[in-house]
């Protein structure tokens, strides 16, 4: 049985288990595969989470609060794992990129494994992509302050994220608008970094938050989606692996 600690958001989560369901549509309902969701909706904001306004406030006091809400977010995440672990789950998916800036940590404390999203992209990247290829990557800011992806790709490939105004003013407001039920505003709003990052000659581009394959490919067949030639989903790549490992 596959444990899916959702929540983050629950539009991404129904989307993760959306896909999970269609990779392994079966004839009748006893084909299908089992998993249990957590929708977690009260974790503390990943993004929020990373990092503290600075201010006037001292380099000691923002250490001080930046690990109490470190802190604060893996005992959300953990307290999740833990029940999808006590109902006899095989493995965890999270479907959110940047709660796996608190990958190793879960790992650390959870007896079951938890499959890594960013390296199940990269996996595929690499499957896919000539070396020092550019990548072009739509993240939170918290994922790439973090170097979620960063930490993964560097080696092997050139990431590109869109200029400081285009993640202001089209990835963040695009994500925030799929949490608000916007989506088709949400794509809209998403276009014109992806044009930057195609003027920029990335060979793909990662939807790196999960709300954003919802803007993108909401009004598409599951059909385009797979065979998508330039955007990795991350949730869709997690989806694949889930049901590898599951079987």
């Amino acid at each position: 049985m596959i444990g899916i600690l959702g929540g983050m958001g629950t539009q991404a989560g129904l989307d993760f288990c959306n896909k999970l369901a269609i990779l392994n549509r079966g004839k009748i309902d006893q084909e299908y595969p089992l998993f249990i969701l957590y929708n977690k909706s009260n974790i503390p904001g990943r993004p929020e989470s990373i990092g503290v306004q600075t201010g006037n406030i001292s380099n000691k006091k923002i250490n001080k609060l930046s690990k109490k809400k470190y802190s604060l977010v893996l005992q959300s995440l953990l307290k999740g794992c833990k029940l999808l672990q006590k109902n006899k789950c095989k493995f965890i998916v999270i479907p959110c990129n940047t709660a796996h800036y608190w990958y190793d940590d879960l790992k650390r404390r959870i007896n079951i494994p938890i499959i890594n999203m960013p390296r199940e992209v990269f996996r595929v990247t690499k499957k896919t992509c000539k070396k020092n290829s550019k990548i072009g990557l739509l993240a939170t800011e918290g994922t790439l302050k973090t170097g979620v992806y960063n930490k993964i790709f560097d080696k092997n490939f050139n990431l590109l994220n869109p200029t400081q105004q285009l993640q202001k003013k089209c990835v963040n407001q695009a994500i925030k608008l799929v949490k608000m039920g916007k989506v088709k505003d949400a794509e809209i709003k998403i276009r014109p970094a992806i044009k930057y990052l195609l003027k920029m000659k990335c060979k793909k581009i990662i939807l790196g938050c999960t709300e954003l394959p919802i803007a993108i490919f909401a009004f598409k067949s599951f059909k385009n989606i797979k065979s998508s030639k330039i955007f990795l989903d991350p949730n869709l790549i997690l989806a694949n692996s889930a049901m590898k490992k599951n079987h």
